[in-house]
């Protein structure tokens, strides 16, 4: 059997010697032809690995390089060195592929984020790279176990689709039709009779449509699965492939949907806060070092801080007609210090009046509940004032709206007018419309995009360096 071996960050942990083990990884540093720094991404520690002088021969020694991969076996002992307890005393020591240290372009120095991202293949090696992405491993598996332990059905949606669940057109079109211009009618449409599917299609931009069928027979579902957007938007907050969270709960209203988001956002960041301490320890002073170079007045929370800060306050909850007079009344708005200024109700928040209310004003986070129907999608319920919707955001320091939720219009004939109103085809809606015909009931859900979960726990600045291959105008390597 091969793949005997001990991972480094069980050794680490349990800072046990006097006896004989095997680690494979790769090379860190090689000092003094002797010490060896090796690591297998289970941490981001390396344990040293000892190879006595005279024990090996030259040869074997010219190909321990940075970033060669070894196999060691040999005697666990206390660390003579600071830093360490324990070190590995090699016996044998064998190369499972060698690198050459001249062309590496991982050398054991600081390389800036901008440059990791021109090698994301390789990425994946560095300390800050390794933390990350072990932590969106570890918030990954808390949601799963989070909807798992309240009884959720996780339902895949389709990647495909036909349909435009928010109605903004930004989407990816799927055909298998030549590109050359001959499926092109004579009055200027695209023939689609033809195609894959017979129909135009195109890749999901969200799983809610078909969650709340699979939630009106089961009653509690979550979708976790990736999503595409078709903007063209090259900034640190915009991906066109990113995961979401979607679930969708029949018999909730707005309180309950507002409760249950809380509940599950601090339940991942408690469980990476649990399972992932060095890592976002280390990501948290990687932060710091970042932020020095900044003017005080625009260096953000620290990481740990933050965190803390969503899991010991309990969201403060407001109407959109409160934030607004809020936002409006702020010395914010008044000294003209938003970019946007905050003249009238009924206009989108942007980020900095979100940030405004969660960092400056409550100093906690918030949830605004009842937007204007006007700024909202279709499928959001009309509340009797005729004027909101029952929409829900939750806002967090550093990041603003992190989720963003409804109730949804379980009423055919209130639904049918806000579709016609807004242009959305009814008739190529029919089997979602069922789920009105046939045993409506009060039900709502909510999304979170999974990237900016994951930069808000690692306090990562650009949502390009969360996700491990990202998509992004005029990019898509690997």
């Amino acid at each position: 059997m091969y793949n005997i071996k001990t991972p480094i960050k069980k050794l680490l942990s349990e800072e046990k010697s006097g006896f004989t083990t095997t680690v494979m990884g790769w090379v860190k540093t090689f000092r003094n032809n002797q010490f060896i720094a090796l690591n297998d991404g289970s941490t981001n520690e390396n344990i040293q690995i000892v190879a006595e002088l005279g024990s090996f021969n030259d040869d074997l020694l010219k190909k321990i390089n940075t970033g060669a991969c070894i196999k060691a076996t040999g005697h666990v002992i206390p660390s003579q060195g600071k830093g360490q307890a324990i070190e590995i005393k090699a016996e044998t020591i064998e190369i499972l592929g060698e690198c050459d240290a001249e062309v590496f372009p991982l050398q054991p120095k600081k390389h800036s984020l901008e440059f990791l991202r021109e090698i994301a293949h390789l990425r994946f090696r560095t300390k800050t790279f390794a933390s990350v992405f072990r932590v969106r491993n570890s918030l990954s598996f808390a949601i799963h176990k989070f909807f798992n332990e309240r009884d959720f059905i996780y339902v895949h949606t389709p990647i495909i689709t036909a349909s435009d669940a928010e109605g903004a057109g930004e989407m990816f079109k799927v055909t298998t039709l030549p590109l050359d211009g001959s499926a092109v009618g004579d009055d200027g449409n695209i023939n689609y009779k033809d195609d894959f599917f017979g129909r135009s299609t195109n890749l999901t931009v969200s799983g809610q449509l078909e969650g709340e069928l699979a939630a009106t027979a089961f009653g509690n579902i979550y979708t976790f699965g990736p999503t595409f957007r078709a903007e063209n938007s090259n900034t640190t907050r915009h991906l066109a492939e990113f995961w979401m969270i979607e679930p969708e709960m029949a018999f909730y209203d707005l309180e309950d949907n507002m409760n249950l988001a809380e509940e599950f956002i601090k339940y991942i960041i408690s469980y990476a806060l649990q399972n992932n301490a060095d890592d976002i320890n280390f990501l948290s002073e990687r932060l710091k070092e970042e932020e020095k170079s900044k003017p005080e007045a625009d260096r953000s929370m620290p990481l740990l801080e933050k965190l803390k800060f969503v899991l010991e306050n309990n969201f403060e909850r407001i109407s959109y007609t409160e934030a607004i007079e809020i936002l409006k009344n702020s010395n914010y708005n008044k000294k003209k210090k938003f970019n946007y200024l905050i003249n009238e109700w009924g206009v989108d928040l942007q980020s900095e009046h979100e940030r405004y209310l969660v960092e400056k004003h409550f100093k906690k986070p918030v949830i605004i509940y009842n937007y204007p129907k006007d700024i909202k999608s279709f499928y959001m319920r009309v509340n009797d004032d005729g004027k909101t919707v029952a929409a829900m955001d939750i806002l967090a320091p550093g990041i603003g709206e992190i989720v963003g939720g409804s109730q949804r219009e379980e009423r055919l004939d209130v639904l049918l007018e806000r579709m016609n109103s807004m242009n959305i085809p009814v008739k190529e809606l029919d089997w979602y419309l069922d789920t009105r015909r046939f045993g409506t009931c009060v039900h709502s859900g909510f999304g979170l995009g999974f990237e900016r979960m994951v930069q808000f726990v690692t306090g990562m600045t650009n949502i390009r360096d969360v996700i491990p291959f990202p998509r992004y105008p005029k990019s898509a390597s690997f």
